[in-house]
This record gives structure tokens, sequence and C-alpha cells, in this order.
């Protein structure tokens, strides 16, 4: 399963993080987002310990969304050192992630 990043711990987690963080923005009444759950799953097992993968409920923590300007869902950060370098929005087919990853860790 993927990490559950909250606002009350996203500065610490992701913005301070030494390495790429991956956060994707969904909700729970979302259907493209379970459609995408699996992708993440998997992304986070694939580059455990590489690449920090996971998932903010935007219902749950709607002050990091709203820092981010998180319009639609799902919508996906690859953030870098504190910076966005690449943002997805809508479900994307794995290789668009991996190939995003490659690019920047």
């Amino acid at each position: 399963m993927a990490l559950e990043f909250k606002d009350a711990s996203f500065k610490e987690e992701v913005l301070e993080s030494d390495q790429l963080a991956i956060v994707d923005f969904w909700a729970t009444w979302c259907g493209p987002c379970k459609a995408m759950a699996p992708t993440i799953d998997a992304l986070h097992t694939e580059y455990d310990g590489k690449v920090k993968v996971g998932k903010l409920n935007v219902d749950e923590n709607p002050d990091t969304a709203a820092n981010y300007g998180i319009r639609s869902i799902p919508t996906t950060l690859f953030i870098k050192n504190g910076e966005i370098v690449d943002k997805l929005v809508g479900n994307q087919p794995k290789n668009k992630f991996v190939e995003l990853i490659e690019k920047h860790s």
C-alpha cells in the first residue's frame, strides 16, 4: 500500500524529503482515483526506498490540496527538494509515471 500523506506531516514527509516524492491527490468518491490506485500501490512497492509514493485524501486534508491549487482529481504532483518538478492530471498509465520517475530521480 502507498504511503498516506496528511496536512499535518506534509512538510516533513514530502517537502523536506531528500527523495523524489509522488503525491496522488484523491478522494473516496472519485472513480478515476479508484481506478488509478493499483498503479500508485505498484509504484510504491517497486520504488520503495528510492522514491516516496503516497496518496493525500483531499476531503480529509483540504489545506495541502488548497495550497497547491488542486481543482480536479486525481492529480499527481512530483515534488523534489520542496519544489514541484512535474504534474499529471487524470488517470494515467503506469509507464507515464515511470517515465517521470526516471527523469527526476
